[in-house]
């Protein structure tokens, strides 16, 4: 369960064992934006009161309120109906104070610690002198239902945060905790965290990969639901990348590992994940601060409801004024609040994980609420990024040299362009030698083979060094890689991509929501307008290097617009940052933007940041409906319970009535399905 002391944001670890640490703490004094802080409050593990109150549910987390229960009707029904004779003082008082114990001393101990800690005034204060209060002028049974009722309402909220957690906790079970690794020409069963870079595991039918690597075996077929959301089948040939959390779906598979158990993507996945519930929004963080200021105020307005009416009020009865201040302190009590805003927050980014969306943290929710400008990468974002060779021309130089020399070359980068050179050159003779290997940001690369001077890139790269070429180059619309060597042009190897299937949708999806479309790409100008002609895109820019791309952005925030860019490539990273938010393609999407990014879509499909909106949105009016319920409620009945209208029963009904229907609302978004 979240802890509602309103000087502490509590947030859970990897186990369910809830984490802790003071406002001041999490909020950069300079900038104002969460940090993650947070260790472990152990001391709360230790002394047997965990706020969590695990993740397993048993009978031992409901007993408290179900004796409690059990007395306090019984000793109703002897008070009201059956009126036997022994059910008075001092019988009646030990009665009700049997009930009152296993509920209320919980809750006077949460109190006393939260005073140690500086939070006076702490909901668990409130709600011990209510009680207190209450068998102190004889209200025996409206002190124990309080405590009764508050606790139940407790155990709702429990079971409310266990079922948000449960959609991202479900993604730290899919890490095995052993791997089969081939050593000395048998299989071993070892941690993960044991295996090295280069070693070979196996992986049988069935079985989840423990590590990123790459296919020995000659095919494979794997589920990937686990980083994309969707389950359909992979296939993979020798060679291809495989990631740790994929499941094999056919026979045993030979997987080279390439990344320790710690840099795995899995990993960095999950350290997102469980670093968003860390990163508060600025509605919670309000919400926190209010209830700093806000709890202390109704003491003290309690206080005055109690003492002042004696300055002018005739026939004033100190018990009736008390009665009053009681039903206004337990209604103040900001549970409904506190409780259901993170909650929903919280759902939202259970409900995005499940739908192969990772928001870092609930505050960039609040940001796609506010997105009206949309910036896009053209490779690998609109279109699939997997590159075929159509053409080899060849001036002056046998077409198979060409080739050989550019996929030789090539074969020093990971541009999806390179990789398509590289693989349609297949077991072209490459018995040569490279030296000085430079990539050019933007242009492409150079290199020295076989004593040759080498250049392979766009025609930026020989304007750049004064080579001249033919004109007619510049009018040829596909993307072409153009090569030189030697200072002298020696031909072309031209290159298609493919428009990914929701594209266009995703784009007619923006338009819906009234959000502008913007293309940037350091392909040629040409290939852009017409990949953004097919999209209807609404403004598209072409031969954009890195720096190009981070002014074009500045520009659209100088006037104003709040916009998301969507990357994958490494020279996204900049203007990744630069957004409002940053949303990365995980799937295909590098490290470097991927940690720089906002928002991480597995699946590398556009029609995600849609999704991404439409979850933003649906979060943040589930939280203000809430906050609206929570607050109209209070005053109503605030105002009801001064004036001596309300009774403590009423008090009580309405506080964990509101707590409870705010949570409900707050789980709804759980079950919501995105169309």
């Amino acid at each position: 369960m979240i802890s509602k002391d309103p000087n502490h944001v509590h947030t859970y670890d990897a186990q369910g064992r809830m984490t802790c640490c003071s406002l001041e703490e999490k909020i950069d004094a300079k900038t104002g934006t969460p940090h993650s802080c947070c260790e472990v409050h152990e001391q709360e593990a230790e002394d047997g009161h965990d706020h969590s109150h695990g993740e397993k549910p048993s009978w031992m987390q409901y007993a408290p309120a179900i004796v409690s229960f059990t007395l306090l009707l019984t000793g109703i029904l002897f008070e009201q109906v059956f009126k036997p004779a022994f059910f008075k003082d001092p019988i009646k008082l030990i009665w009700y104070l049997v009930a009152y114990v296993p509920v209320g001393l919980p809750v006077m101990i949460d109190a006393v610690k939260s005073i140690a800690k500086g939070a006076f005034f702490s909901e668990f204060f409130l709600m011990t002198i209510a009680t207190v209060g209450a068998f102190f002028i004889g209200e025996y049974s409206e002190g124990v239902a309080v405590m009764v009722f508050y606790s139940i309402g407790e155990l709702f909220q429990s079971l409310a945060v266990q079922k948000a957690k449960r959609s991202i906790k479900a993604l730290l079970d899919i890490r095995p905790d052993t791997v089969n690794v081939l050593r000395d020409g048998q299989l071993k069963s070892v941690s993960p965290s044991e295996v090295q870079i280069g070693e070979v595991i196996q992986v049988k039918s069935g079985e989840k990969v423990a590590l990123d690597g790459e296919l020995i075996s000659d095919t494979a077929s794997f589920n990937t639901a686990a980083l994309t959301g969707e389950s359909k089948p992979d296939n993979k040939a020798k060679g291809e990348t495989i990631l740790a959390g994929m499941i094999n779906l056919q026979s045993v598979s030979d997987i080279r590992v390439t990344a320790l158990f710690k840099d795995s993507k899995l990993s960095k996945i999950l350290a997102m994940v469980q670093d968003a519930t860390s990163r508060k929004s600025q509605t919670q963080l309000f919400i926190s601060k209010f209830a700093k200021v806000y709890t202390p105020i109704v003491v003290f307005l309690a206080v005055g409801i109690c003492l002042l009416p004696s300055l002018f009020v005739s026939d004033y009865q100190f018990s009736d004024w008390l009665y009053r201040a009681l039903v206004f302190l337990v209604i103040s009590c900001p549970c409904a609040l506190v409780i259901s805003i993170p909650l929903g927050y919280f759902g939202g980014i259970g409900l995005a994980s499940r739908n192969g969306i990772l928001f870092k943290g609930s505050n960039y929710l609040d940001v796609m609420t506010k997105i009206d400008t949309v910036v896009m990468d053209k490779t690998g974002t609109l279109t699939k990024g997997v590159f075929n060779v159509q053409e080899v021309v060849a001036g002056g130089i046998d077409p198979m040299e060409l080739l050989r020399l550019t996929a030789f070359i090539e074969s020093k980068s990971t541009h999806p362009i390179a990789s398509a050179i590289v693989q349609f050159a297949g077991d072209s003779p490459n018995n040569a030698t490279i030296q000085q290997v430079e990539e050019i940001s933007g242009h492409g690369l150079k290199g020295i083979i076989d004593g040759k001077e080498v250049l392979a890139g766009n025609l930026k790269l020989l304007k750049k060094f004064a080579i001249a070429f033919d004109s007619e180059l510049e009018q040829i619309v596909e993307t072409i890689v153009v090569v030189a060597i030697n200072g002298k042009y020696a031909g072309y190897i031209t290159i298609a991509d493919e428009i990914k299937e929701d594209a266009e949708q995703a784009i007619k999806d923006l338009h819906g929501l009234g959000i502008k479309t913007v293309m940037l790409s350091g392909d040629k100008l040409s290939i852009v307008n017409k990949v953004a002609k097919a999209l209807s895109v609404d403004e598209a820019f072409g031969d954009l290097l890195p720096e190009h791309k981070v002014e074009k952005v500045q520009a659209l925030k100088d006037q104003k617009r709040t916009l998301a860019f969507v990357g994958d490539g490494v020279n996204d990273a900049p203007v990744i940052a630069l957004a409002d938010a940053g949303i990365a393609m995980g799937g295909l999407g590098s490290d470097a933007t991927i940690e720089t990014a906002d928002i991480v879509i597995q699946n590398d499909e556009p029609s995600k940041i849609v999704s991404a909106i439409k979850i933003g949105k649906l979060t943040k009016k589930i939280v203000w409906q809430n906050i609206m319920l929570a607050m109209g409620v209070k005053v109503i009945v605030l105002a009801l319970g001064a004036g001596g209208i309300a009774t403590l029963w009423e008090a009580v009904f309405a506080d964990v009535g509101v707590a409870l229907l705010a949570i409900l609302n707050a789980v709804r978004i759980q079950r919501v399905k995105l169309v």
